[in-house]
C-alpha cells in the first residue's frame, strides 16, 4: 500500500478508495496496480457576481483582469459554499471537508481566519455581506449566483472531481474479440508499467518529503509577531484581558535577545484584520506569526495560540490551555515557553528563568492592571487616563511589590502632563517619576522603566542622565523600537538630526509601527525636511484617520512646508476630537494665521485666554499661538512662563524650526544656555 498526501480532491477509480479527504491510498490487490497519478481538474471559471470569477482547479479568483490566488483552506471553503450556494452550511460541515473528522487543531479559528481571507478577496463587507454571509450561532452561506463559464457545467459539477471510470470512452465490442495472448501481453505490459510508476511515485514523495523537511531545518526564525489575541468569550468588556495575555506574551518573549520581538504597539494595529497572515508578515517585516483566542468563562480560562510560519502560511505549532484565572500569569509563562521552545533560537539561563518566573500576584491585582492598561490605550482624553490610574492605584493597594502597576501609573501621569492633554506639570511630573524609580527599584531588568526615566529626565534637562537610560535600556533589549525611538528623539533635541534619523529608521526596520511614521514625520520636522515629513504624516493619517496625534504632527508638517490652508481641515478635526486640546488649539492658530485668516486666529487666542482664567493652560500652547502671529515679545514671555513649567516644548528649542525667526535675538541664547542646550 502506497499512502501519501495528495493536494486536492482524491479519485475514487477502480476500487480505488480515498483513506481521508486529503489523502489517497493506493492498493494493488491480486498482484494488479492501479495508479491515480492525480486528480483531473475542471477547466471552467465560476461566475459569482460583480465581475468576479473563481477557478476551482486554480484556486484563483479574477477581477476586472486582475488575479489572485487564494490560500488552500480557504479555497475549500469558497468551494464549499459556492457548492451549497444559498443553503446554511454549518461549521462542523467545514470541518468534516477542510480537515477531516478527527482533527485536533482549532478549526474555530481555523474557520474564522479562511472566511476573513475569501471576504477579504472578495472584497465583501460582513456587516453588509454580498457574497459570504454570517449566520450567527449556525454557520455561513454564499449569497452570489454562481454560474459556471459553459452551460454545459453546473457551478457544482465544476466543483467536483469526476471519476476516471466515468471519462472513458465506451469500450469498442470489436477490439473486446481480440486474441487471448494479445491480452495478456497487454495486460502484464500495463502492470509493470503501473508498477514502475508507482514506485517513481513513492521515491519522489519520499524525496519531496526529506527536502521540505531539510528545508524546513534551514528556515530558523530571529522574528516573530504576537497578533492580539481574540476574545471569544462573546462578552466585549473581556477584551482588556485578551489584550492583557497578548502584552504579556511579548512582553516575555522581548526578553529573549537572539529574538526579535514585535512590539504591542505593532501587533495591536492588526487587531480584527483582513490581511493575510503572510501580509501582516511582509509589513512587520517578521518570519513568523502568533496567533489565538482567549475565552472567560467564570473563573476558568482558556488560551489557545498557534505558531505559523509567515512564508507558507503553515501551522507548526499549536496548544490549548484551561486553567482558573488565579492561574493566569503561569498560563502567560507556559505559553511563551513553548513559543521559545518552538522557535529554537538560543535562550540563556536568566532569559529562560525570566520566561519560567511567576511572581505570586493575587487574581485581583492582575486583573486591575490589565484593566488600567486597557484603559491607557484607549484614552484620548484627561477622564481616560484618569480612569486608568484608578486602576494601577488598586493594583497597587492590594500588592505594592507587584512593578509593572508601577510603571503603567508612570505611563498615565506622564501621558497627563503632556501638553495635549495640559495638566499642570508640578502636579503630575513628580508622581510619574516616582513611580518609574519605584518600578525599576522592583524590577531592574524593565526596559519600559529606563524609557519612562530617560523621558522624564529629558523634561528636567538631564541630558546625560537621559542619555544613559536610553542606553541602558538598548543593552536590555537592543530589538526595542521604543528604545530607538527615544535615543532618536535625544540625538535630534541635540541637534544631531542626521544621526536621528538613522536610529529612527533602524528602529523602524526592527518595529516598524513601534517607530511610527508620525514619530518620523517629527524628526523631519526638526530637521527641517519639510515635504518628507508631510509624506509621512500623510501615511500616518492615511493608517490611523481619527488619531488627533497623527493629525496634529500632519498640521506641523504641512505648515512648515509652506501650506498652511492645507494644515487646517486635519488641525480643525484633531481638535474636536481630542476635546478642544490646548496643544492642538495653539498649533491651529499658527495655521490660520499664516493661511490669512488672522480673524479665526486671534478668535481661538481668545478662547484660550478665557480658558487660562479658570483652569490651566500650556505655556506651549501660547507659545505656537504667538510665535505664529508673529507677536514676538508675547512669545518670549510665554517661553519664559514655559521654563518655569518645563514645558514639553523648550526641549526642542535648538532645532524646532517655529523658533527659526527668533534664534539671533540674545533673550532666545540666553534661554538655550539656560537649557544646557548651546
Amino acid at each position: 500500500m502506497i499512502d501519501f498526501f495528495c493536494l486536492a480532491k482524491p479519485l475514487e477509480i477502480h476500487g480505488i478508495t480515498p483513506s481521508s479527504e486529503n489523502r489517497c491510498t493506493i492498493e494493488a490487490p491480486s498482484g494488479r496496480v492501479v495508479v491515480a497519478l492525480e486528480p483531473l481538474k475542471a477547466q471552467q471559471r465560476i461566475h459569482l457576481a460583480e465581475g468576479v470569477e473563481f477557478d476551482p482547479s486554480s484556486d484563483e479568483l479574477y477581477r476586472g483582469g486582475r488575479v489572485s490566488k487564494l490560500e488552500r483552506i480557504p479555497a475549500a471553503v469558497l468551494r464549499l459554499l459556492i457548492e451549497k450556494q444559498g443553503q446554511v452550511v454549518k461549521r462542523e460541515e467545514i470541518v468534516e471537508r477542510v480537515w477531516g473528522k478527527d482533527v485536533f487543531l482549532d478549526t474555530d479559528n481555523g474557520i474564522n481566519s479562511a472566511i476573513r481571507k475569501v471576504r477579504q478577496a472578495l472584497k465583501d463587507d460582513p456587516d453588509a455581506p454580498r457574497f459570504i454571509q454570517t449566520i450567527s450561532g449556525r454557520g455561513y452561506r454564499f449569497l452570489g449566483q454562481a454560474e459556471a463559464d459553459q452551460k454545459a457545467v453546473s457551478p457544482k459539477s465544476a466543483l467536483e472531481v469526476s471519476p476516471l471510470a466515468e471519462t472513458q470512452a465506451p469500450i469498442d465490442q470489436t477490439a473486446a474479440t481480440a486474441s487471448v495472448g494479445r491480452k495478456r501481453f497487454l495486460n502484464r505490459s500495463l502492470v509493470f508499467f503501473l508498477v514502475i510508476a508507482a514506485l517513481a511515485i513513492t521515491a519522489t514523495s519520499w524525496v519531496l518529503i526529506r527536502n521540505a523537511a531539510k528545508g524546513t531545518a534551514h528556515s530558523p526564525i530571529h522574528s516573530l509577531a504576537v497578533l492580539p489575541l481574540q476574545n471569544l468569550s462573546g462578552d466585549p468588556t473581556q477584551d482588556y484581558l485578551a489584550d492583557g495575555m497578548t502584552e504579556s506574551i511579548i512582553g516575555r518573549l522581548s526578553a529573549i535577545r537572539e529574538l526579535r520581538v514585535i512590539s504591542r504597539t505593532s501587533s495591536m494595529r492588526f487587531k480584527d484584520t483582513h490581511l493575510s497572515v503572510p501580509e501582516i508578515a511582509r509589513q512587520l517585516n517578521v518570519d513568523a506569526i502568533v496567533e489565538g483566542s482567549v475565552i472567560r468563562d467564570g473563573n476558568r480560562i482558556r488560551v489557545h495560540a498557534q505558531l505559523i510560519r509567515a512564508a507558507t502560511d503553515t501551522h507548526f505549532w499549536s496548544e490549548s490551555y484551561d486553567r482558573e484565572l488565579k492561574d493566569l500569569l503561569s498560563l502567560q509563562s507556559d505559553v511563551s515557553q513553548s513559543i521559545a521552545d518552538k522557535v529554537e533560537v538560543t535562550i540563556t539561563e536568566p532569559e529562560r528563568q525570566r520566561l519560567a518566573s511567576v511572581p505570586p500576584v493575587p487574581p485581583e491585582v492582575y486583573e486591575n492592571y490589565l484593566k488600567g492598561q486597557f484603559a491607557l490605550q484607549k484614552s484620548n482624553n484627561r477622564a481616560d487616563t484618569e480612569k486608568s490610574i484608578e486602576f494601577f492605584q488598586r493594583a497597587i493597594e492590594k500588592d505594592p511589590s507587584f512593578a509593572p502597576a508601577y510603571l503603567g501609573l508612570s505611563d498615565a501621569y506622564f501621558y497627563l502632563s503632556t501638553i495635549f492633554i495640559g495638566v499642570r506639570p508640578e502636579e503630575v511630573r513628580p508622581k510619574s517619576m516616582d513611580a518609574a524609580r519605584k518600578a525599576l527599584e522592583l524590577d531592574p531588568q524593565s526596559v519600559g522603566a529606563h524609557l519612562r526615566l530617560a523621558l522624564l529626565q529629558m523634561l528636567d534637562w538631564q541630558w546625560a542622565r537621559a542619555e544613559t537610560e536610553f542606553r541602558r535600556a538598548l543593552e536590555l533589549n537592543p530589538n526595542s523600537g521604543a528604545a530607538h525611538d527615544g535615543l532618536a528623539h535625544w540625538l535630534a533635541i541635540q541637534g544631531r538630526t542626521d544621526e536621528a534619523l538613522a536610529w529612527a529608521r533602524r528602529g523602524r526596520e526592527l518595529d516598524p509601527f513601534e517607530v511610527s511614521d508620525s514619530d518620523l514625520s517629527w524628526l523631519l520636522f526638526l530637521a527641517h525636511r519639510f515635504p518628507e515629513a508631510v509624506q509621512e504624516s500623510h501615511i500616518a493619517v492615511s493608517l490611523q484617520p481619527d488619531d488627533p496625534g497623527a493629525l496634529w504632527y500632519l498640521g506641523y508638517a504641512l505648515i512648515a512646508n509652506g501650506q498652511p490652508e492645507e494644515a487646517i481641515p486635519p488641525m480643525e478635526k484633531a481638535l474636536a476630537i481630542s476635546d478642544r486640546s490646548p496643544g492642538v488649539m495653539g498649533v491651529l492658530i499658527r495655521a490660520y494665521a499664516h493661511a490669512g485668516r488672522r480673524a479665526d486666529a486671534l478668535r481661538l487666542l481668545a478662547e484660550l485666554k478665557r480658558r487660562e482664567k479658570s483652569g490651566y493652560i500650556p505655556a506651549g500652547a501660547f507659545v505656537n499661538a504667538y510665535l505664529g502671529l508673529g507677536e514676538t515679545d508675547e512669545a518670549f514671555a510665554a517661553l519664559e512662563q514655559g521654563y518655569k513649567e518645563h514645558s514639553n516644548i523648550l526641549q526642542f528649542l535648538k532645532v524646532h524650526p517655529h523658533f527659526d525667526p527668533i534664534r539671533n535675538d540674545p533673550r532666545f541664547k540666553d534661554l538655550l544656555h539656560r537649557l544646557g542646550l548651546d
